[in-house]
């Protein structure tokens, strides 16, 4: 290629060039979302609200400080993407809804595994909706990836007609959380950050509060314990771990994307083992080694997106 072809190339934004260590740092951020579940004083609905509501403030105000990071809901444009968005906070708040009902309905690791089959509904919906193909290199890695899943989660996997229904909403968990990641993927491409974590952020919380509200009562924690742990759950799982995953997912395909937060299982696991003197198993060990493997498979086979 001679220099004037690789001056006419436009460069990577630095953002691009990061795109797979933000996207990382976000998923390592939401491995602390059981944890600051575990420790929540409200319901787990409720949780969910502090999670969505309490970050609010931050992003929109983002928006006011950095007129760049607005939706131009003027244009035409403008208004559709404000739609996308707020479908993106329904497939979210879906997504926590039916995740929190599951765990209550059947065993962690059931919920768990089936709620990180998304990946697969991600590359499923991706290649239906926007013709996106993947390899045979990707899918090995996928394939890969969601074997150590299930290792790592087996020896407290179950299998049992009266744990059937909150598996059904660990299964259905996967369907909104593929939802929410091929909306947000999309709409990205051209809605800045501030404005998707904001517009979204807000329609998740709506709809949130109404459904604690209604089943759970007490929305909002009574002691100075639970408003830190509500503090750091919004802190740490949505200010920091899903604006990084939205900011990478601009830049990375979207299957890949997903495929990446099926480390999450074992970051939790990591952290339960420092945080609760969980230990680690040898399964877990190798489950989480083959979600490693196929993490890579699948990046050698994932054409990069500028």
């Amino acid at each position: 290629m001679d220099v004037k072809a690789m001056e006419a190339q436009p460069k990577q934004s630095w953002v691009a060039r990061a795109a797979l260590p933000i996207l990382l740092t976000g998923t390592m951020a939401l491995a602390f979302s059981p944890i600051f579940v575990r420790w929540s004083e409200v319901g787990p609905i409720a949780t969910g609200v502090n999670r969505m509501l309490l970050p609010l403030p931050v992003f929109f105000i983002w928006m006011w400080l950095v007129p760049s990071q607005r939706l131009p809901l003027a244009t035409t444009q403008g208004k559709l993407d404000l739609k996308y968005l707020l479908l993106a906070g329904a497939f979210f708040a879906g997504d926590l809804c039916v995740w929190h009902w599951s765990i209550k309905l059947t065993s962690v690791a059931n919920s768990t595994v089936l709620a990180n089959l998304s990946p697969v509904f991600v590359v499923i919906g991706a290649w239906f909706l926007f013709k996106e193909r993947v390899s045979r290199v990707f899918l090995g890695g996928l394939l890969m990836a969601l074997l150590g899943v299930a290792i790592l989660m087996s020896e407290s996997l179950k299998v049992s007609t009266i744990t059937l229904t909150g598996d059904a909403l660990g299964l259905f968990t996967s369907w909104f959380y593929a939802g929410y990641l091929l909306t947000v993927a999309r709409v990205r491409k051209r809605v800045p950050t501030a404005a998707t974590m904001a517009w979204g952020g807000l329609a998740a919380t709506i709809i949130l509060y109404i459904i604690a509200f209604s089943w759970e009562g007490n929305v909002w924690p009574e002691t100075p314990r639970g408003w830190v742990v509500a503090i750091g759950l919004a802190g740490v799982t949505q200010i920091i771990g899903q604006t990084l995953i939205a900011l990478a997912l601009a830049h990375v395909q979207t299957g890949f994307g997903a495929m990446v937060l099926l480390l999450q299982p074992a970051l939790a696991a990591l952290l339960a083992w420092v945080l609760f003197n969980e230990p680690l198993s040898m399964w877990q060990v190798i489950g989480g080694i083959a979600i490693l493997i196929g993490l890579e498979l699948s990046r050698r086979g994932t054409p990069k997106i500028a």
